[in-house]
């Protein structure tokens, strides 16, 4: 008889627990994420959409479509606390508006685009475009503090960035820091620290195009965006406290290590899944 009652209760009690534990996994996952995502977006300005969208697939198990979207809404919220120590002097201010008011526009045929791509090609193009970006900054040499300067045609130049990050954002979902700071040193002549500066306030304005350029293709988990924003922007606040004590050189070879092992694993990912 006792053996009766407690086989019965055993069988219970795993079936009760086996959601539960897949629940606290996922948000163990969720949390380590947005602290180790937050933590780079503090330090470079970028780490949100290039590793977000991978991880919340890969690791989380959720569709592309779904993690494009939480990748967006994450992108517009995880960089403000990154922003709070740079407001003074971390931000070129003149820029912000060619760039992000051309990538706001260029977002939406960026959507349009993506909509008719596979998943797998989406990915593979997000790990390409990584990969050229993260080459061209360890060959890239890095502005020392106080060279930035205004160079000639630079609303021109900033138009065009801008309509490069804000199509990339729609088509892959990312806030384009990975592209954007780049691009910031190598087209605009801003030093690493003013543009991860100037890249996080692209980043926030082109993911809340991106948003809207999305809306009614996808919805974002929301359960995952708040337990993946507290941590983020915590770590986020920190690093970047961190990063006005750190050279120019650390953060630009820092930002095309990250990028390069980022592009290899979603290659892996990819052709071996």
């Amino acid at each position: 008889m006792e053996s009766h009652r407690r086989t019965p209760r055993r069988c219970r009690t795993g079936r009760r627990r086996s959601p539960t534990r897949k629940r606290c996994r996922v948000l163990i996952i969720v949390i380590v994420l947005g602290v180790t995502i937050g933590a780079l977006t503090g330090l470079l300005g970028a780490g949100g959409g290039i590793l977000t969208v991978p991880a919340l697939v890969y690791l989380v198990g959720i569709p592309i479509s779904s993690a494009v979207s939480t990748s967006l809404v994450l992108g517009a919220i995880g960089p403000l606390a990154a922003l709070i120590p740079r407001l003074r002097g971390g931000v070129d201010w003149r820029m912000v508006l060619p760039v992000a008011g051309a990538g706001a526009a260029a977002a939406f045929g960026g959507t349009f685009v993506g909509g008719l791509i596979s998943d797998d090609a989406l990915l593979l193009a997000f790990a390409a475009l990584m990969a050229a970006s993260g080459v061209q900054m360890l060959r890239g040499r890095p502005r020392s503090e106080g060279s930035d300067h205004q160079p000639k045609l630079w609303a021109v130049k900033g138009i065009a960035v801008g309509v490069l990050v804000g199509f990339l954002t729609g088509l892959l979902g990312i806030g384009g820091g990975f592209i954007t700071v780049p691009a910031l040193i190598f087209l605009l002549g801003m030093s690493m620290r003013l543009a991860i500066g100037t890249s996080l306030v692209v980043a926030t304005i082109n993911s809340l195009a991106g948003i809207v350029a999305h809306a009614g293709l996808s919805s974002p988990d929301w359960g995952l965006v708040i337990a993946f924003a507290v941590p983020a922007m915590v770590a986020s606040f920190l690093t970047a406290l961190l990063a006005k004590r750190v050279s120019n050189s650390f953060l630009q070879r820092a930002f095309a290590v990250m990028i390069l092992i980022v592009a290899a694993l979603t290659v892996t990912q990819v052709l071996w899944a």
